[in-house]
């Protein structure tokens, strides 16, 4: 009797421990992630620094090089848009020119008077004035040049709204990329949240096999239990290990990733401060997505950012077949040269000194004969036209599409965080029932190791879960300027380990006992739902 109440004492300590653990951190994972406080508790013990979502958002925006090729893009885009507009205005210059002559032919000319010496007679052609001025030794020119395109048959019109459209996808192209790097920097940032909380996880479940392995080494050394059940704790124990161990190597890889994209030394600590399980803490711009009543996102194909640029490219395109067909009309150009010319013999001329000089000059050009280069570029620019519009046509297909595949995912990440909501509750009871009943007897280590995986199992479900359903809505609110593919991508992206390791570890330790323990299929919940994250499953 003193036995069984001492044995009934110990499992009631340890119901009590299990219940604690459970509500907090070895069950944990799923219900209380590492969040604001605990990370600035863990801040403050390491001196890592803290980073919330926002905060690496910024950082990224900041920093990204993607992000500053893009704006250098639409710098350029604005550059070429003046260019155009500048054909629209006379164009001026001026000039100073300075020539100094070392042989003139007026150096004969100037003896053709005849005798050994020049004639130096008022009648003589070397000092009539014209001779003068063009048998200068010195001649400098104050010139002002200027040019007008007076019609251009829309040549000119056409070339803006190039420009025009070629800044538009410019800027288009800019918001693409802080959306593409938005998104990123989200799945990286819940990604490395979603990995530190299996770790955890893993470590829970470690101190759960070890915590038994104590008990039934207790009931071993007063002889109330079998050296196979020993055996079986300390397999069941051993196998748990390696699924820390590479718990914690995919936590580190996924904090370097995420470094990475914010250029962070990889030797520097960071706690991620941004909860993981509580859905209601988003950023501000998808803090709107919700499903009741259809998402908030714009989710028309015709507004998204590789439609619109596309549609831009037609732009282009359609001006690019106006300035061929323009060639065959003809071009009306005017421009004026207005100079003041002096021809000094030493030294800096005075202003009354300069001869005026000034021409205006109409230039109307025709194509009489091109041999037909004209019609070849026509075609070629019809051809380049009739390929714009079947891209848009393409691209509008794909991208209803991914906007339909963006709000299946949505629905299915929203499913299955709901239908994960009360499953690690009842795997929480349900392992703390086990251990009970294990250590009253009337319950094999079996059924224990069971309920264990099982826990393990829900914990990390619902971690994808909340991970999948924060991905998801991100997506949703940047869907207007994000590529398309994103959600393909994503998945595919997402499909390696996860929750079915802790099935798969956990089952081999089951089968020590001689009873083969059957997983969960890979990419499934304990709950059915499929998930998809870069480490808690599918």
């Amino acid at each position: 009797m003193t036995y069984l109440h001492e044995r009934r004492g110990q499992a009631i300590a340890a119901a009590v421990l299990i219940g604690v653990a459970a509500s907090g951190a070895p069950a944990l994972a799923a219900q209380t992630p590492i969040g604001a406080t605990r990370a600035d508790s863990i801040a403050r013990a390491t001196g890592a620094r803290p980073l919330t979502l926002d905060e690496a958002l910024h950082l990224a925006e900041e920093r990204s090089e993607g992000v500053r090729i893009a704006r250098a893009g639409v710098l350029r885009a604005r550059g070429q848009q003046y260019q155009a507009r500048s054909q629209y205005l006379p164009q001026f210059t001026g000039g100073v020119t300075f020539v100094k002559t070392l042989q003139s032919q007026f150096d004969a000319l100037s003896k053709l008077g005849g005798g050994s010496g020049p004639d130096t007679s008022a009648q003589s052609l070397a000092n009539s004035p014209i001779a003068k001025i063009f048998a200068s030794r010195q001649t400098l020119t104050l010139g002002i040049n200027g040019q007008w395109n007076v019609f251009t048959a829309g040549r000119t019109l056409a070339a803006n709204r190039i420009a025009g459209a070629s800044r538009r996808s410019a800027e288009i192209g800019l918001a693409s990329a802080l959306a593409s790097l938005q998104l990123q920097v989200t799945e990286a940032y819940y990604d490395a949240a979603l990995a530190e909380q299996l770790s955890t996880i893993a470590d829970s479940a470690l101190a759960q096999s070890e915590r038994t392995l104590s008990q039934v080494t207790l009931a071993k050394n007063v002889g109330n239990t079998s050296e196979f059940e020993l055996l079986r704790a300390q397999v069941t124990r051993d196998n748990q290990r390696p699924t820390v161990i590479q718990r914690r190597t995919q936590r580190d890889i996924a904090l370097l990733r995420l470094k990475q994209l914010l250029d962070i030394p990889a030797s520097d600590s960071i706690t991620l401060a941004s909860a993981l399980s509580d859905t209601s803490s988003l950023v501000s711009f998808a803090a709107d997505v919700t499903l009741p009543n259809g998402p908030a996102a714009d989710t028309a194909s015709a507004n998204r950012a590789q439609v619109r640029q596309v549609a831009e490219a037609v732009k282009v395109q359609q001006n690019q077949f106006r300035i061929a067909r323009a060639q065959r009309l003809p071009a009306l150009q005017l421009s004026t040269a207005y100079g003041r010319i002096a021809y000094p013999s030493s030294g800096l001329p005075q202003w009354d000194a300069f001869y005026p000089n000034w021409t205006v000059t109409a230039a109307l050009s025709i194509p009489l004969f091109t041999g037909g280069r004209i019609t070849g570029d026509e075609m070629v620019a019809r051809a380049n036209l009739t390929e714009a519009r079947e891209n848009l046509q393409q691209t509008k297909e794909l991208a209803a599409l991914d906007a339909r595949a963006a709000l299946a995912d949505l629905e299915q990440a929203l499913a299955a965080w709901r239908a994960s909501s009360g499953t690690s509750e009842q795997a929480a009871k349900a392992y703390r029932i086990a251990e009970v009943r294990y250590n009253e007897g009337i319950s094999t280590q079996l059924e224990l190791s069971e309920s264990r995986l099982l826990l393990e199992q829900a914990a990390a479900n619902r971690a994808s879960a909340a991970r999948n359903l924060k991905v998801a809505q991100v997506r949703m609110a940047l869907i207007r300027d994000l590529p398309l593919g994103t959600v393909e991508q994503g998945a595919a992206g997402a499909a390696a380990g996860g929750a079915a390791g802790f099935g798969a570890a956990g089952a081999g330790s089951g089968t020590q006992g001689g009873t083969t323990q059957q997983p969960s299929p890979q990419g499934q919940s304990a709950s059915g739902a499929t998930t998809t994250n870069s480490f808690g499953g599918q």
